[in-house]
C-alpha cells in the first residue's frame, strides 16, 4: 500500500521520507527551503516513516552553498551565520533520527554536501560521483558537522589530510575510504537508493533504531559498558514485536512481516 503527502521538497511515500537538499533550478547549490522543510519534516516524524532518503534533483546530489550568494551579501558574515544555523538545525535534527538514512549521491557532493554524505548511515553513489570539501578553495572552514564526521570516518590523520589539502575523491576512493557504502551505475543512483530505503522501511524498525543507539554509545562507552547496553537491548527486542516475529519467521521457514 502506498501513502503519500508530499511539499515541493518533502515526499513521503510508501514509508519513506524523502528529502530534496539541491535542486536544479538553484544550480545544484543547496536549497536551504529543502533543508527547512527537512527540518520541520524530521522533527514531525510519525510512525509511517520507516527511512529517510537525501537527494538532490539536478545532475549533482549537492554541489555545495550558494557562493554567488555569499558574495552578494550586504554582510557575509551574518548571512553565512543564519545559513550555517539552518543548515545545523537540520543536521541535528537528522542525526537524531531514529530510523536509517540514506543518500543518493548521483554527480558532485561538495562542501555542505559532501557533510550531508557524511551523516547518512548508508550513502550509494555512482562511478561518477565525486566528493570535494571545497571550503578551502574559498577561504572558508568547514560546517554541516564535517569537523566531526569525517575523522570518525576516515580517521584523524586521512581527515587533516582530506580537509587541508580540499582533496577530490573519486567514487572508489570514496568507497574505500567508507564515506560511500557501494556504486551502482551512475542512472541508477537515485532508483538504488530509493529501493534500498523502501527495503529498510519494511524491515526491523526497532533494530534498526537500537543498532543506531548502540553504534552512538561505542563512540564514548568503554567495551564493559558497550556489552552491558548490548545485552540490554537484546533482551529488551526478544520479547518486542520485532523480535517476536523475527524469531517466529525463522522458525517456521517464512519471510517475516515486520510492518
Amino acid at each position: 500500500m502506498t501513502s503519500s503527502t508530499e511539499t515541493e521538497y518533502v515526499t513521503t511515500v510508501d514509508g519513506v521520507l524523502q528529502i530534496t537538499i539541491a535542486t536544479s533550478a538553484n544550480g545544484t547549490s543547496m536549497d536551504f527551503a529543502g533543508i527547512t522543510a527537512g527540518t520541520a519534516a524530521l522533527r514531525a516524524l510519525g510512525a509511517d516513516v520507516g527511512a529517510v532518503l537525501l537527494t538532490g534533483t539536478g545532475a549533482n546530489f549537492c554541489a555545495g552553498g550558494n557562493v554567488r550568494g555569499f558574495a552578494a551579501a550586504e554582510d557575509r558574515a551574518e548571512h553565512i551565520h543564519g545559513l550555517a544555523t539552518d543548515l545545523h538545525d537540520f543536521v541535528r535534527a537528522l542525526d537524531e533520527t531514529v530510523v536509517p538514512v540514506v543518500a543518493g549521491v548521483q554527480g558532485w557532493a561538495a562542501g555542505a554536501g559532501m557533510s550531508l554524505v557524511c551523516l547518512a548511515d548508508i550513502a550509494l553513489g555512482g562511478p561518477s560521483t565525486t566528493l570535494r570539501p571545497a571550503y578551502p578553495g574559498i577561504g572558508l572552514s568547514p560546517d554541516g558537522g564535517m569537523s566531526w564526521t569525517l575523522p570518525r570516518i576516515v580517521g584523524a590523520g586521512r581527515a587533516r589530510e582530506i580537509l587541508l589539502t580540499d582533496a577530490v575523491l573519486d567514487a572508489e576512493a570514496a568507497v574505500r575510504l567508507g564515506i560511500l557504502s557501494r556504486l551502482v551505475a551512475d542512472d541508477d543512483v537515485r532508483a538504488a537508493a530509493l529501493n534500498l530505503a523502501r527495503s529498510l522501511s519494511n524491515g526491523p524498525r526497532s533494530t534498526y533504531a537500537s543498532i543506531k543507539s548502540l553504534l552512538v554509545q561505542s563512540s564514548s562507552a568503554t567495551l564493559n559498558e558497550q556489552l552491558d547496553y548490548e545485552r540490554d537491548a537484546i533482551t529488551a527486542a526478544a520479547n518486542g514485536p520485532a523480535g517476536r516475529e523475527g524469531v517466529d519467521a525463522f522458525v517456521e521457514k517464512r519471510k517475516p512481516n515486520y510492518v
